[in-house]
Protein backbone atom coordinates (compact mmCIF):
# COMPACT_ATOMS: atom_id res chain seq x y z
CA UNK A 1 0.00 0.00 0.00
CA UNK A 2 1.41 3.32 -1.11
CA UNK A 3 0.71 6.51 0.84
CA UNK A 4 3.08 8.81 -1.05
CA UNK A 5 1.80 12.39 -0.98
CA UNK A 6 -0.71 11.67 1.78
CA UNK A 7 -0.87 13.36 5.17
CA UNK A 8 -1.65 11.24 8.23
CA UNK A 9 -2.44 12.14 11.84
CA UNK A 10 -2.12 9.47 14.55
CA UNK A 11 -3.05 9.93 18.21
CA UNK A 12 -1.11 8.09 20.90
CA UNK A 13 1.80 7.50 18.57
CA UNK A 14 4.85 7.41 20.82
CA UNK A 15 4.78 3.75 21.90
CA UNK A 16 3.17 0.36 21.43
CA UNK A 17 0.53 0.01 18.74
CA UNK A 18 0.58 3.73 17.98
CA UNK A 19 4.31 3.77 17.33
CA UNK A 20 3.99 0.81 15.00
CA UNK A 21 1.21 2.60 13.09
CA UNK A 22 3.34 5.74 12.75
CA UNK A 23 6.27 3.67 11.46
CA UNK A 24 4.08 1.79 8.98
CA UNK A 25 2.59 4.94 7.44
CA UNK A 26 6.00 6.64 7.31
CA UNK A 27 7.57 3.60 5.63
CA UNK A 28 4.70 3.63 3.11
CA UNK A 29 5.63 7.18 2.08
CA UNK A 30 3.19 9.33 4.06
CA UNK A 31 3.91 12.53 5.92
CA UNK A 32 2.96 11.64 9.48
CA UNK A 33 2.15 13.79 12.49
CA UNK A 34 1.52 11.99 15.74
CA UNK A 35 0.16 13.13 19.09
CA UNK A 36 1.58 12.23 22.48
CA UNK A 37 0.49 13.22 25.97
CA UNK A 38 3.50 13.66 28.24
CA UNK A 39 6.39 11.35 27.34
CA UNK A 40 8.41 13.74 25.19
CA UNK A 41 11.50 11.51 25.36
CA UNK A 42 9.65 8.61 23.75
CA UNK A 43 8.11 10.89 21.14
CA UNK A 44 11.48 12.44 20.29
CA UNK A 45 13.00 8.97 19.93
CA UNK A 46 10.35 7.97 17.38
CA UNK A 47 10.89 11.16 15.39
CA UNK A 48 14.67 10.80 15.41
CA UNK A 49 14.65 7.14 14.41
CA UNK A 50 12.37 7.75 11.44
CA UNK A 51 13.75 11.09 10.25
CA UNK A 52 17.25 9.61 10.33
CA UNK A 53 15.93 7.14 7.75
CA UNK A 54 14.59 9.97 5.60
CA UNK A 55 10.96 9.63 6.67
CA UNK A 56 8.65 12.61 7.19
CA UNK A 57 7.48 12.47 10.81
CA UNK A 58 6.66 15.10 13.45
CA UNK A 59 5.40 14.87 17.05
CA UNK A 60 2.89 17.16 18.77
CA UNK A 61 2.07 17.32 22.48
CA UNK A 62 -1.67 17.52 23.04
CA UNK A 63 -4.23 16.51 25.64
CA UNK A 64 -6.57 14.49 23.42
CA UNK A 65 -9.49 15.09 25.80
CA UNK A 66 -9.12 18.88 25.48
CA UNK A 67 -11.35 19.92 22.58
CA UNK A 68 -9.90 23.41 22.29
CA UNK A 69 -6.37 22.03 22.05
CA UNK A 70 -7.42 19.38 19.52
CA UNK A 71 -9.20 21.91 17.31
CA UNK A 72 -6.14 24.16 17.37
CA UNK A 73 -3.78 21.32 16.47
CA UNK A 74 -5.87 20.08 13.55
CA UNK A 75 -6.27 23.63 12.24
CA UNK A 76 -2.49 24.10 12.45
CA UNK A 77 -1.72 20.87 10.61
CA UNK A 78 -4.28 21.43 7.85
CA UNK A 79 -2.87 24.94 7.43
CA UNK A 80 0.68 23.62 7.10
CA UNK A 81 -0.09 20.53 5.03
CA UNK A 82 -2.92 21.90 2.92
CA UNK A 83 -4.99 18.75 3.48
CA UNK A 84 -5.45 15.81 5.84
CA UNK A 85 -6.00 12.39 4.31
CA UNK A 86 -5.98 9.95 7.22
CA UNK A 87 -6.84 10.14 10.91
CA UNK A 88 -6.05 7.25 13.24
CA UNK A 89 -7.54 7.56 16.73
CA UNK A 90 -5.29 5.30 18.77
CA UNK A 91 -4.85 7.13 22.10
CA UNK A 92 -6.02 5.04 25.01
CA UNK A 93 -5.46 4.15 28.66
CA UNK A 94 -6.63 1.53 31.13
CA UNK A 95 -7.55 2.00 34.79
CA UNK A 96 -9.00 -1.37 35.70
CA UNK A 97 -10.97 -2.02 38.86
CA UNK A 98 -14.18 -3.70 39.97
CA UNK A 99 -17.23 -1.48 39.56
CA UNK A 100 -18.04 -1.55 43.29
CA UNK A 101 -14.78 0.23 44.09
CA UNK A 102 -14.02 2.07 40.84
CA UNK A 103 -13.58 5.78 41.44
CA UNK A 104 -15.36 8.35 39.35
CA UNK A 105 -11.95 9.78 38.48
CA UNK A 106 -10.84 6.46 36.98
CA UNK A 107 -14.12 6.10 35.10
CA UNK A 108 -13.94 9.61 33.74
CA UNK A 109 -10.25 9.45 32.80
CA UNK A 110 -10.75 6.35 30.65
CA UNK A 111 -13.90 7.67 28.96
CA UNK A 112 -12.25 11.04 28.29
CA UNK A 113 -9.03 9.63 26.86
CA UNK A 114 -10.45 6.66 24.96
CA UNK A 115 -13.84 7.92 23.75
CA UNK A 116 -14.15 11.69 24.05
CA UNK A 117 -10.84 12.07 22.22
CA UNK A 118 -12.32 10.20 19.26
CA UNK A 119 -15.20 12.68 19.12
CA UNK A 120 -12.78 15.59 19.42
CA UNK A 121 -10.50 14.55 16.58
CA UNK A 122 -13.23 13.23 14.30
CA UNK A 123 -15.23 16.43 14.58
CA UNK A 124 -12.10 18.51 13.99
CA UNK A 125 -11.16 16.69 10.77
CA UNK A 126 -14.68 16.38 9.35
CA UNK A 127 -14.83 19.81 7.73
CA UNK A 128 -11.47 19.66 5.94
CA UNK A 129 -12.12 16.10 4.78
CA UNK A 130 -15.60 17.03 3.54
CA UNK A 131 -14.17 20.02 1.69
CA UNK A 132 -11.58 17.89 -0.09
CA UNK A 133 -14.16 15.13 -0.60
CA UNK A 134 -11.77 12.47 0.64
CA UNK A 135 -10.73 10.96 3.93
CA UNK A 136 -9.98 7.82 5.85
CA UNK A 137 -10.68 7.55 9.59
CA UNK A 138 -9.66 4.51 11.63
CA UNK A 139 -10.66 4.28 15.30
CA UNK A 140 -8.99 1.86 17.71
CA UNK A 141 -11.53 -0.26 19.59
CA UNK A 142 -10.95 -3.61 21.32
CA UNK A 143 -12.44 -7.09 21.52
CA UNK A 144 -13.25 -6.05 25.11
CA UNK A 145 -16.13 -4.02 23.66
CA UNK A 146 -18.07 -7.22 22.97
CA UNK A 147 -16.55 -9.81 25.29
CA UNK A 148 -16.67 -8.90 28.95
CA UNK A 149 -13.75 -8.94 31.34
CA UNK A 150 -14.34 -8.31 35.04
CA UNK A 151 -12.81 -5.06 36.20
CA UNK A 152 -13.01 -3.31 32.84
CA UNK A 153 -16.37 -1.56 32.92
CA UNK A 154 -14.83 1.79 32.02
CA UNK A 155 -12.56 0.37 29.31
CA UNK A 156 -15.28 -1.80 27.75
CA UNK A 157 -17.74 1.11 27.76
CA UNK A 158 -15.23 3.37 26.01
CA UNK A 159 -14.41 0.79 23.34
CA UNK A 160 -18.06 -0.14 22.80
CA UNK A 161 -18.84 3.54 22.41
CA UNK A 162 -16.16 3.80 19.74
CA UNK A 163 -17.83 1.07 17.72
CA UNK A 164 -21.23 2.72 17.79
CA UNK A 165 -19.72 6.11 17.05
CA UNK A 166 -17.78 4.65 14.11
CA UNK A 167 -20.94 3.28 12.50
CA UNK A 168 -22.83 6.55 12.89
CA UNK A 169 -19.99 8.59 11.43
CA UNK A 170 -19.67 6.19 8.52
CA UNK A 171 -23.30 6.73 7.52
CA UNK A 172 -22.93 10.52 7.75
CA UNK A 173 -19.74 10.81 5.70
CA UNK A 174 -19.91 8.05 3.09
CA UNK A 175 -21.27 10.29 0.34
CA UNK A 176 -18.23 12.56 0.67
CA UNK A 177 -15.84 9.68 -0.06
CA UNK A 178 -14.84 9.49 3.61
CA UNK A 179 -14.70 6.06 5.20
CA UNK A 180 -14.84 5.45 8.95
CA UNK A 181 -13.84 2.07 10.33
CA UNK A 182 -12.54 0.56 13.55
CA UNK A 183 -9.91 -2.02 14.44
CA UNK A 184 -10.54 -4.26 17.45
CA UNK A 185 -7.27 -5.80 18.68
CA UNK A 186 -7.15 -8.90 20.82
CA UNK A 187 -4.20 -9.63 23.12
CA UNK A 188 -1.28 -7.64 21.72
CA UNK A 189 2.27 -7.54 23.08
CA UNK A 190 2.47 -3.98 24.44
CA UNK A 191 3.30 -2.22 27.70
CA UNK A 192 -0.43 -1.90 28.38
CA UNK A 193 -0.95 -5.66 28.43
CA UNK A 194 2.26 -6.52 30.28
CA UNK A 195 0.62 -7.21 33.65
CA UNK A 196 -1.93 -9.61 32.18
CA UNK A 197 0.69 -11.35 30.06
CA UNK A 198 3.05 -11.77 32.98
CA UNK A 199 0.29 -13.41 35.02
CA UNK A 200 -1.29 -15.68 32.42
CA UNK A 201 0.41 -15.57 29.01
CA UNK A 202 0.47 -19.35 28.53
CA UNK A 203 -3.23 -19.66 29.36
CA UNK A 204 -4.08 -16.78 27.03
CA UNK A 205 -2.24 -18.44 24.14
CA UNK A 206 -4.24 -21.64 24.66
CA UNK A 207 -7.43 -19.65 24.01
CA UNK A 208 -6.13 -18.18 20.75
CA UNK A 209 -6.46 -20.44 17.69
CA UNK A 210 -3.30 -18.88 16.20
CA UNK A 211 -1.49 -19.92 19.40
CA UNK A 212 0.39 -16.65 19.72
CA UNK A 213 -0.14 -13.14 20.98
CA UNK A 214 -0.51 -10.40 18.44
CA UNK A 215 2.24 -7.93 17.68
CA UNK A 216 1.78 -4.17 17.19
CA UNK A 217 2.68 -4.69 13.53
CA UNK A 218 -0.42 -6.87 13.10
CA UNK A 219 -2.59 -3.93 14.11
CA UNK A 220 -0.60 -1.48 12.01
CA UNK A 221 -1.07 -3.62 8.90
CA UNK A 222 -4.84 -3.78 9.43
CA UNK A 223 -4.94 -0.03 9.96
CA UNK A 224 -3.09 0.64 6.71
CA UNK A 225 -5.52 -1.61 4.85
CA UNK A 226 -8.54 0.35 6.10
CA UNK A 227 -6.79 3.68 5.42
CA UNK A 228 -5.79 2.86 1.84
CA UNK A 229 -7.38 4.47 -1.19
CA UNK A 230 -8.14 0.97 -2.44
CA UNK A 231 -10.41 0.33 0.58
CA UNK A 232 -12.91 3.01 -0.36
CA UNK A 233 -15.89 0.62 -0.38
CA UNK A 234 -15.25 -0.54 3.19
CA UNK A 235 -16.92 1.66 5.80
CA UNK A 236 -18.70 1.32 9.13
CA UNK A 237 -16.89 -1.93 9.88
CA UNK A 238 -15.14 -3.26 12.98
CA UNK A 239 -12.19 -5.44 12.01
CA UNK A 240 -11.18 -7.89 14.74
CA UNK A 241 -7.44 -8.59 14.72
CA UNK A 242 -7.16 -11.24 17.41
CA UNK A 243 -5.75 -14.46 15.97
CA UNK A 244 -9.22 -16.01 16.17
CA UNK A 245 -9.59 -15.39 19.91
CA UNK A 246 -13.23 -14.32 19.67
CA UNK A 247 -14.41 -17.07 17.32
CA UNK A 248 -15.69 -19.03 20.27
CA UNK A 249 -15.97 -16.13 22.72
CA UNK A 250 -13.44 -15.24 25.38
Amino acid sequence: MNFEGQFVLVTGGSRGIGRSIVEAFANAGATVGFVYNSNSAAADAVVKELTDKGKKVSAYQCDVADKVAVDALVEKLVGEWGRLDVLVNNAGIIKDGLLATMTFEDWNAVIATNLTSVFNFCQAVTRPMMSQRYGRIVNMSSVAAEFANAGQANYAASKGGIQGFTRCMATELARRNITVNAVAPGFIETDMTAAVRNAAEDEIKKRIPARRLGKPEDIANATLFLAAKESGYVTGQVLKVDGGLTLGGI
